[in-house]
């Protein structure tokens, strides 16, 4: 058969043998003669191995042309471009998505190759390439916008070949891979970010920003860029968005979903259910990244600091108890300018799990977290009853006070910690009710009592505003315009009103 015949034939390639017959006489003739034809149908078959690929997901950035079969799960429009050359005739260029069984990537076709494949709208002309047609492509990898593209330089339909591949018009987080583009996906805000802008390598300006959310599959973090960037102002926490032509990556191990000027974001009417999986606040060990729920025990003021780098930061510490236990919370960032109240109904989702103070276990809640306040009417609604035996059913949605129930959903009993009776306390006065020593409400509607001058000692158990002082026995909410720590035992003086000491002397 010959050498150059012997090496086609361990090939697995659909190059024909006059191809590879004609390459191999071309690489003798290269070499000027340092290359036998034996020599240079070897290097051929391995040039030929090289470009050969198992599959999309063994495609990576920096390989010379590949050749992969792929089914198109999706076509771009066909775009216009001015290129950088005087006198140059207007550049085009349509992506498409194409996947096999192992992924999926994006394919980029260049000016005629790209109006053959899916038509000329301004000439009124049908392309040859439909979504659903099995692709033999062939073209070279880059690190592209959205991640690893082909840009083609040859692509046709091959009617024999099968790939089992569903095309797919509505995505759900669960259905979410590195790579995919072009994905719709339905969901409820769990968290919204603010808008941050950024200087890029060639001196300009970009702004991107951030949004939480979540379908009943789980839960995504999306990432908003430039003009679409502002467009978190616009939206709140629970409200439900369609994502339109969203693309993934990877961040730190996790897939986000990234929006660009293609994309949108928009509101929609439909109701999408997200029902997290915390992990009790017992059971959680230092190291671990968990969701945690609760209702707000304490709730501190914000704090600024400033950095190592000279920038300011700012956290807020607030404190959260399930059924199980409760645990403090730093809210760092952004975060901490989240509308946080006394007996809210808050979820933390991707919390870090770290030593806090005093050897206490305690949560951090950075960038990679979100942090929702769920509507209270139905949290209390799926709870028992709260802290208040008198209180009833209909005042314990509208104040949230499920929060401060026991492990058992029984009434709060006379051992309950000094920190929950505070903080029910604090919640019972903003919510408008009145709380006696047992913690029954006195009725209805609160009774106004008779101011007096008092003072009272006790260790900080919630500090902010208001302040909330525990003796061991008995607590005390105080205002007073000073900054006081956590354990701290302090002494205040001033005049007692319904259960509040207006503080003239803290010392």
């Amino acid at each position: 058969m010959g050498v150059i015949a012997d090496e086609y034939e361990a090939l697995d390639t659909d190059v024909s043998l006059e191809e590879f017959r004609e390459a191999v006489e071309d690489k003798v003739e290269q070499m000027g003669g340092l290359a036998d034809e034996e020599t240079a149908a070897k290097l051929i078959a391995h040039e030929l191995k090289d470009e050969e690929v198992n599959g999309i997901a063994d495609i990576e950035p920096g390989m010379d042309e590949v050749k992969f079969l792929g089914k198109v799960v999706s076509i771009g429009e066909l775009r216009t471009f001015e290129r950088d050359e005087e006198d140059a005739e207007d550049g085009r260029v349509v992506n498409l998505e194409v996947a096999d069984e192992t992924g999926r990537i994006r394919i980029s076709m260049w000016d005629k190759l790209a109006v053959s494949a899916v038509g000329d709208p301004e000439a009124d002309t049908h392309g040859e390439i439909e979504v659903g047609d099995v692709l033999r492509i062939a073209g070279r990898p880059k690190e592209g916008y959205n991640g690893v593209e082909v840009s083609v330089n040859k692509a046709e339909p091959d009617d024999d070949a099968e790939l089992d591949v569903e095309t797919q018009e509505m995505y759900r987080v669960e259905d979410l891979s590195m790579g995919v583009s072009d994905v719709n996906l339905k969901g409820t805000i769990l968290d919204v970010g603010t808008v941050r802008t950024f200087d890029r390598d060639d001196g300009s300006e970009g702004q991107v920003s951030n949004l939480s959310v979540g379908d009943p599959t789980g839960r995504v973090r999306v990432t908003l860029w430039d003009e679409q960037a502002p467009l978190v102002s616009e939206f709140t926490d629970g409200q439900s968005v369609e994502i339109v032509d969203g693309y993934v990556k990877e961040r730190d191990g996790s897939l986000e979903l990234h929006v660009g000027s293609r994309g949108a974001v928009e509101t929609i009417d439909e109701e999408i259910e997200y029902v997290p999986e915390t992990t009790d606040i017992e059971s959680v060990e230092i190291g671990q990244t968990v969701d945690i729920a609760g209702g707000v025990i304490e709730a501190d003021s914000k704090r600024t600091f400033d950095r190592d780098d000279g920038s300011e930061g700012q956290v807020r510490n607030i404190r959260l108890r399930d059924e199980t236990d409760d645990m403090r919370v730093a809210l760092w960032g952004e975060k901490a300018d989240k509308d946080i109240e006394l007996a809210d109904h808050v979820l933390v989702t991707d919390a870090e799990i770290q030593e806090g103070w005093q050897d206490d276990l305690e949560a951090s809640a950075g960038w990679q977290s979100t942090v929702t306040v769920l509507d209270s009417e139905a949290d209390a609604g799926d709870t028992a009853e709260t802290t208040g035996s008198a209180t009833d059913s209909s005042a314990s949605a509208e104040t949230g006070l499920s929060a401060f129930e026991d492990a058992d959903g029984d009434e709060t009993s006379e051992d309950s910690t000094a920190a929950d009776d505070a903080a029910a306390e604090a919640a019972a006065a903003t919510a408008g009710t009145d709380t006696t020593t047992g913690g029954e409400a006195s009725g209805a509607a609160a009774t106004t009592q008779v101011s007096e001058t008092v003072e009272f000692t006790g260790t900080v158990v919630q500090a902010g505003s208001p302040i909330i002082l525990d003796n061991g026995t008995e607590t005390r909410q105080i205002e007073a315009d000073t900054d006081l720590r956590l354990g701290e035992e302090v002494t205040v003086r001033g005049t007692e009103t319904d259960g509040t000491i207006d503080a003239d002397d803290v010392f």
